[in-house]
């Protein structure tokens, strides 16, 4: 009997050395499962931003400061840059799966694809092959994640997100699919700012929110 004792105490030791299950990661990232409804025109970035935190929130992860991943252009300077707004990392998915680090391996080689590019509530966003596509994601941003230089001809952010007609945006392609390019921000050039024109090419008027605390 004090043997059986012994070995039991000596085993529930033992396991409670090992490492309990892994704690489950904050969701940091995702891609928003609406627009807002009137093609780019955002409300600029402060009414982006507040879509995010909006959804966010009802998605029970609203205590983090959310931002837009988008960028801005200006006349005679360097606009705002999208990598500038979204903090340093680590980003995590809905699920808990690690999107990047850092900014560097955000730029460089994300873990951002189809299957992990998830909306808020953790559902996959319709890519290049489903039903209906809508894998361009409204970025305004070179693949770096900077903005454009003022001497770089063409509206790339829809007026600075303020615009459902005139312009364009530059789109990354969550899915890294469509036409060559796999870029998730920075793929193509929009054919214009209305909800009609994002939809034509493969868009809904998404975007990416990243949590910046």
């Amino acid at each position: 009997m004090i043997r059986a004792a012994a070995m039991l105490a000596g085993t529930l030791a033992a396991l409670a050395l090992l490492p309990g299950p892994a704690a489950a990661q904050e969701m940091g990232f995702f891609v928003t499962s609406v627009g807002m409804g009137d093609g780019a025109n955002l409300g600029g970035l402060d009414g982006a931003d507040a879509h995010c935190q909006s959804l966010a929130e009802a998605a029970g992860a609203g205590d983090r400061e959310w931002r837009a991943y988008l960028s801005t252009q200006e006349d005679g300077k360097r606009g705002i840059s999208a990598r500038q707004r979204i903090g340093d990392g680590p980003w995590y998915n809905a699920l808990g799966e690690l999107i990047a680090v850092d900014l560097d391996q955000l730029h460089i080689m994300p873990n951002i694809y189809l299957r992990t590019a998830l909306d808020e509530n953790g559902n996959r966003v319709m890519g290049r092959y489903d039903e209906r596509n809508e894998h361009d994601i409204l970025t305004g941003t070179q693949e770096d994640g900077t903005a454009y230089f003022p001497w770089q001809e063409g509206d790339k952010t829809c007026a600075n997100w303020t615009s459902n007609g005139e312009g364009s945006a530059t789109v990354g392609h969550h899915d890294r699919h469509g036409g060559g390019n796999t870029s998730w921000n920075a793929a193509h050039q929009s054919r214009g700012c209305s909800q009609e024109a994002l939809r034509s090419s493969g868009g809904n008027g998404y975007f990416y929110c990243f949590a910046a605390d």
